[in-house]
């Protein structure tokens, strides 16, 4: 009679545990590393000043090439028409830059008030108009489809490739046929037109301007107008100061401009009223000094420009617009 064994008792089932981390020393290395040899790491250690040596020596002279004219500008405006071909350039003189300021604002009858003056208006009136323009064609390149939208804007990047006094004779005889030389508008009306303005503020509205705003914000009634002016002008604040700032210099700057259209003394801007007075410091050595002081004093807007509109010039002001 055959008997059946009884059924085996299961194994007992393994406990795992997890082993604690095996706490080493400070100071020791975890096995199977290396620790790099001493002369490695004063070699890297060397490279690593040397070539922050190199960078900072670069910038250094950058720097002083870049401030060099100024600080001439600076310390000459100071001096009077003995010390500036009595004294070494970079060396003061006596300080007479309150009587060069003064001469400067009432030789013949304060005309170069007036130079600044035209300058003023005509980069801070076609400064902000062309901006204006360029962020509103920017916006429609980015904001609207229609028809041979990317051929007209290769015509516009086309005109970012076109030197800016290639364009001049063109404009002086469109200008002469239409009887506005020597006006305000003659150098005024083609600043106005900005090629890279319009590129750059394209370039603002596809990163500041969703188009799930614009959606949402016509989804509420607001037309088009109104979607720009209250919605999308404000993302774009940025891009227009940016724009604003390139088009003042380029404007306060654009001499060449001025001496193909202007003719009457009255209309010129502080460039052109400066090389003119240049041109006739050999006749009369008295207009040294002043040539010098006016430069200086036509350097200030420009700083006053950046330092105040600076803070403006941020990245990601509307980042987190779309939830």
């Amino acid at each position: 009679m055959n008997a059946t064994a009884p059924p085996a008792a299961p194994a007992p089932a393994r406990t795992s545990r997890a082993r604690a981390p095996r706490s080493r020393p400070p100071g020791t290395r975890r096995p199977g590393t290396r620790r790099p040899r001493a002369g490695v790491r004063r070699a890297g250690l060397s490279r690593g000043l040397l070539s922050r040596t190199a960078v900072n020596a670069a910038l250094l002279l950058v720097a002083a090439y870049t401030l060099m004219p100024l600080a001439w500008l600076l310390l000459a405006a100071t001096k009077n028409r003995r010390d500036l071909f009595a004294t070494d350039p970079y060396a003061p003189g006596e300080f007479h830059l309150l009587t060069n300021l003064a001469e400067l604002f009432t030789y013949d009858d304060g005309i170069f008030g007036r130079w600044l003056g035209n300058s003023l208006l005509y980069t801070v009136v076609g400064s902000t108009l062309s901006a204006l323009i360029s962020v509103a064609c920017g916006y429609a390149f980015h904001a609207y489809e229609f028809r041979h939208k990317e051929a007209l804007f290769a015509v516009v990047l086309a005109g970012v490739l076109v030197p800016a006094t290639v364009l001049q004779l063109p404009l002086y005889l469109m200008a002469s046929a239409t009887g506005t030389v020597n006006t305000y508008g003659a150098y005024l009306v083609p600043a106005l037109v900005n090629p890279f303005g319009v590129y750059l503020a394209r370039v603002f509205a596809e990163g500041y301007v969703p188009d799930e705003v614009l959606a949402a914000a016509r989804v509420d009634g607001a037309g088009e107008l109104r979607v720009f002016t209250h919605v999308s002008f404000p993302m774009l604040w940025p891009g227009f100061v940016t724009i604003f700032l390139f088009t003042f210099t380029a404007i306060w700057n654009n001499f060449y401009g001025a001496l193909t259209m202007l003719n009457d003394q009255r209309l010129y801007p502080v460039s052109l009223g400066l090389f003119m007075w240049n041109r006739s410091v050999y006749q009369q050595p008295e207009l040294y000094p002043l040539v010098i002081t006016g430069s200086l004093v036509a350097v200030v807007p420009l700083v006053l420009a950046f330092l105040g509109l600076q803070r403006f010039w941020r990245s990601g002001l509307t980042a987190g617009a779309v939830k």
